[in-house]
């Protein structure tokens, strides 16, 4: 069945607007019924956690059907799904948590196609332990991780490796069973920053070799939260700062206070939208999920062809080139300001914003002369043919 793009943009209030949405790299429009389950959890009846009272049960409910929504999503255990408010506060808990265990001669392994949230708590924590950073390369002619970085940043005394899934800012998606092989090899553990990732691909955990995953669902069509998908067994072995009465199981471990049960609910929808993209006659949602990433990439991956063939015809400079990424272009205009374009663009209402995105490493390796932005071009499932046209339109009126 051909992807219906257009059924699914009707399900977006915020598509209404007329706006063209290319900024879902940093987080993408919402569909009603994520809406309509955070409000519906919100009023409730709901309290505290518990079996007693109706509403206790629907606060635990709303946990016990989050945790299972994402391990169908990422492929772990439920048990092994940890909420966070966001991705770089999981981080943050996670690199407290790993760094007490290292010691003065230990080494860590980040990478220059990384965003920050991925670099510099681990950075951090390294500094406190008196451990060594090493780096993973890329080349900014090509995009591409260079596997000698690899193999020259992981050596016998390497205890963990933090890499990006795909990079937020040009799209490119390293070998991550690749890096993963090289890390376990000497037993250090791998550390994935999936955010962008996993809002462009069906992601199995364990298959690509990551020991902590981490997620982000509102990059996903969800409410503003993080999510860390890791083996219960290895979340068993980290003892991260807690209250006295709060428990010690896994994961609640690392969840610090009551949860949001209304912002679980809503990306709890969040991933049900997105298994009933495919319509089917499977019954099991992880592979609802896999026929529906596959339709995603397929739509985005044709509408990204329609895009830098477009860009080709202008005067830019696209520095998203690597073999396998995902649909999200950094562009930069020899002798023009990305951010002049971004206004420009906004005004005739395509959301095409400028910057580095937190992205402060890759921005930094690109060494982007005359211009402290550039302007990403990131592309949606609500993403369609006609909002292509407007933001080549506008990029065409702009440069004249």
């Amino acid at each position: 069945m051909p992807y219906d793009v257009a059924a699914l943009r009707s399900q977006f209030p915020a598509l209404d607007t007329g706006i063209a949405y290319f900024d879902g790299p940093g987080g993408t429009q919402t569909p009603r019924a994520v809406g309509a389950a955070v409000a519906a959890t919100l009023t409730g009846p709901l309290s505290n956690r518990g079996v007693t009272g109706l509403s206790q049960r629907n606060a635990d409910g709303a946990v016990g059907a989050f945790r299972a929504a994402y391990a169908d999503l990422l492929g772990v255990p439920a048990a092994g799904i940890v909420y966070g408010r966001s991705a770089t506060q999981l981080t943050y808990d996670f690199s407290r948590a790993l760094g007490r265990t290292w010691a003065a001669g230990d080494e860590v392994v980040v990478s220059r196609l990384d965003h920050d949230c991925n670099v510099r708590p681990w950075v951090q924590a390294a500094e406190r332990a008196g451990a060594v950073v090493r780096w993973i390369d890329f080349d900014p002619a090509t995009s591409e991780v260079d596997p000698a970085s690899v193999a020259a940043a992981v050596t016998a005394r390497t205890r963990l490796v933090a890499v990006t899934g795909a990079s937020n800012l040009i799209g490119t998606r390293p070998a991550i069973p690749a890096i993963a092989a090289a890390a376990h090899a000497v037993g250090a553990l791998v550390y994935v920053d999936g955010v962008h990732l996993a809002a462009h691909a069906f992601i199995d955990v364990p298959a690509m070799g990551a020991d902590l995953f981490v997620c982000s669902p509102y990059k996903l069509l969800g409410p503003h939260c993080g999510v860390l998908a890791a083996a219960p067994s290895l979340l068993e072995t980290l003892h991260p700062d807690k209250l006295r009465p709060a428990t010690d199981a896994v994961p609640e471990r690392f969840e610090l206070g009551t949860l949001p049960y209304e912002v679980m609910a809503g990306a709890t929808a969040a991933v049900d939208f997105i298994a009933a993209i495919a319509p089917g006659s499977a019954t099991d949602r992880r592979e609802r999920l896999r026929l529906s990433w596959d339709a995603v990439e397929v739509h985005e991956t044709r509408l990204l062809s329609l895009l830098e063939a477009g860009l080709e015809e202008l005067d830019v400079v696209v520095h998203s080139r690597a073999a396998v990424r995902t649909p999200t272009l950094l562009v930069t205009l020899p002798g023009r300001r990305t951010w002049d374009a971004f206004e420009f663009l906004a005004a005739r209402d395509v959301l095409a914003p400028a910057g580095s995105f937190y992205a402060y490493e890759p921005w930094r390796r690109l060494a982007v002369p005359g211009d402290e932005h550039g302007l990403r071009l990131g592309l949606a499932p609500y993403t369609d043919g006609s909002d292509i046209d407007r933001v080549l339109t506008g990029l065409r009126a702009f440069m004249a």
